[in-house]
C-alpha cells in the first residue's frame, strides 16, 4: 500500500483541525456527500488532503480555520461530556446553548456523575498535547468517601491500587486529608498526573469504599475557582500558554 503523501491528513481530520467540527462529524459529512475537495465532491473518508491549501466546501460554502476558542467549564452532575448522547441524556452542550461559539470539543471527559473543571477548544493541537502521557499535566480533585478516612487508607490510596479484574495498577500522584466531614464521609484530595478512564472511582470500587462526589478543582495551573456550576469562560492567552507549557518534573 503507497504511504500518505507527507502533510496530508484524511478530510474528515483536516475539518478538524481547522476547528470546523470534530472528526466523527466529518466523516458523516464526507459519506452524505456534502463536502467538496478543490471543486469536487468527496465521499470517501480516507481522501488525502492538505486543510491549510486544498479549498474544502460543505454545502456549497467555503470553510477554513476559524478563531481558536479555549473554555473552561464548571460540569454540573448529571450531565454527560458528549455532543450527541443516543440516551437523550443532558449533555455538557445544554451549558453552552445560546452562546456565538465554533465547534468545541472536550479536551479529555468527565463521567457522568463526576464534576467541576473541564476544558473545550477547537484547536485540536493544544488539545492533543494536553492530553498526551507525556505531558504529564497535573488534574487535582476533592473526593468524597463514605465512612471516615484513616492514615491506613490514605497509606494504600499512595502506594497504588491493583484492579483484581484487570491487573492494573491504579496509582496517583499525591494524596492528602482534605477535611472530615463527619463520622460518615471525609475528603480527600487526590492528584492525578496520568489519568485512566474512570481512574478515581475504579481505585475505590477496588477498596470497596463509595464515592459520594467527585469534583476535579484543577488541570495544570489553572484552577476551578469561582466558576458556578454550569457556566463558563474563556481563558486567557496567558492560561493557554501556561496549559502548553509542560510542567518542570516532565522536562526532566
Amino acid at each position: 500500500m503507497k504511504p500518505p503523501a507527507r502533510g496530508t491528513v484524511s478530510v474528515a481530520r483536516g475539518l478538524s483541525k481547522l476547528g470546523v467540527c470534530s472528526r466523527s462529524e466529518g466523516e458523516r459529512l464526507v459519506e452524505a456527500g456534502r463536502v467538496r475537495v478543490n471543486g469536487a465532491i468527496v465521499r470517501d473518508t480516507s481522501t488525502r488532503i492538505v486543510p491549510e491549501r486544498d479549498a474544502i466546501e460543505i454545502d456549497g460554502k467555503r470553510v477554513g480555520r476559524v478563531e481558536r476558542v479555549y473554555l473552561a467549564l464548571n460540569k454540573p452532575r448529571g450531565v454527560v461530556t458528549t455532543r450527541d448522547d443516543p440516551q437523550n441524556r443532558s449533555t455538557i452542550y445544554e451549558c453552552l446553548a445560546g452562546a456565538s461559539l465554533p465547534f468545541l470539543a472536550p479536551v479529555g471527559r468527565l463521567d457522568k456523575a463526576s464534576e467541576g473543571l473541564l476544558l473545550l477548544t477547537n484547536d485540536s493541537q493544544w488539545s492533543a498535547r494536553l492530553l498526551d502521557p507525556i505531558s504529564h499535566v497535573d488534574k487535582v480533585y476533592h473526593v468524597q468517601l463514605r465512612g471516615r478516612i484513616d492514615d491506613s487508607l490514605i497509606d494504600r490510596v499512595a502506594a497504588g491500587v491493583v484492579e483484581s479484574d484487570t491487573a492494573e495498577v491504579l496509582a496517583v500522584k499525591r494524596v492528602s486529608l482534605l477535611r472530615m466531614g463527619s463520622r460518615s464521609s471525609g475528603w480527600l484530595e487526590i492528584t492525578l498526573d496520568v489519568g485512566k478512564n474512570r481512574h478515581i472511582r475504579r481505585i475505590f470500587a477496588t477498596l470497596g469504599i463509595e464515592v459520594l462526589r467527585l469534583v476535579r478543582i484543577a488541570i495544570g495551573p489553572l484552577a476551578l475557582g469561582t466558576l458556578a456550576k454550569g457556566e463558563w469562560r474563556r481563558l486567557s492567552d496567558d492560561e493557554v500558554r501556561a496549559l502548553s507549557t509542560p510542567p518542570t518534573d516532565a522536562r526532566r
